[in-house]
């Protein structure tokens, strides 16, 4: 599982309750964009619509080498998941402070995956108490590391 992009701020700002693996349709430019890594989905996010789950706001850049055919680089895309999968994320994403979010594009036998997760926004109270257990977690791990080096 190489990964093409990973969204930094998903983690950061939403509580991940379940994740969820979807394919995505794709372009041949946007395959050879996201091969040469010229992408970026920390805006991004997903959304159900119509029975169908659709990525909005992915940037994939346009292909160098690409003539007018060309994709449009901000194109909603579509994610294909099972229908209980889209059931699932239907109803999560009714609930209040809910939302969809693209955790990271990866390959998966030569196709694009993308990994999606279920998230609740966290209030900056709860961004400071992960920074507090990051902080505390990596000053455990240098003390461990100093007294096994002694």
């Amino acid at each position: 599982m190489a990964d093409i992009v990973n969204n930094p701020k998903a983690r950061r700002d939403y509580e991940i309750l379940e994740t969820f693996e979807a394919g995505i349709v794709l372009h041949g430019t946007e395959v050879k964009a996201l091969r040469a890594g010229k992408a970026q989905i920390a805006d991004a996010f997903a959304r159900v619509e119509k029975n169908q789950a659709w990525l909005h706001n992915a940037h994939i850049d346009e292909y160098s080498w690409g003539n007018r055919n060309n994709h449009q680089p901000k194109a909603a895309r579509k994610l294909l998941l099972h229908k209980s999968e889209i059931r699932k994320l239907a109803a999560a994403s009714a609930i209040k402070g809910h939302t969809l979010v693209p955790l990271s594009f990866y390959w998966k036998t030569g196709r694009v995956k993308v990994a999606l997760a279920i998230g609740r926004g966290k209030q900056l109270y709860d961004k400071r108490q992960d920074l507090r257990e990051r902080d505390s977690d990596r000053d455990l791990q240098r003390a461990m590391s100093h007294r096994l080096n002694r």
